[in-house]
């Protein structure tokens, strides 16, 4: 959740004071949302949280992939595993 009152600046006031915002970030490792004409438009965080943001959308999306697996595989779609696997070492022998 943001804060408004520190977290939306204009991009204005972060040219200004860019050593400022770049300590609030490390420090607080919360975005700032940057506005342009009263607009949001950009946001901006520290490598870290980016990182950290990354790492969970990769879970979630990991997350999502095993459910449709999961759901695809209770709707009778797909092959078994182990036919699968017969026919990957039928393939590793013929080779």
């Amino acid at each position: 959740m943001l804060n408004t009152s520190k977290e939306i600046n204009s991009l204005s006031n972060f040219k200004r004071n860019t050593t400022e915002f770049i300590e609030q970030l490390r420090e607080t490792g919360q975005p700032i949302v940057l506005t342009v004409n009263g607009k949001a438009e950009l946001v901006v965080q520290d490598v870290e949280s980016y990182q950290k943001l990354l790492e969970v959308v990769e879970r979630v999306e990991s997350i999502e992939a095993v459910k449709m697996a999961l759901e695809e595989m209770k709707a009778g779609k797909g092959d078994p595993a182990y036919e699968v696997f017969q026919e990957i070492m039928k393939s590793l022998d013929e080779e």
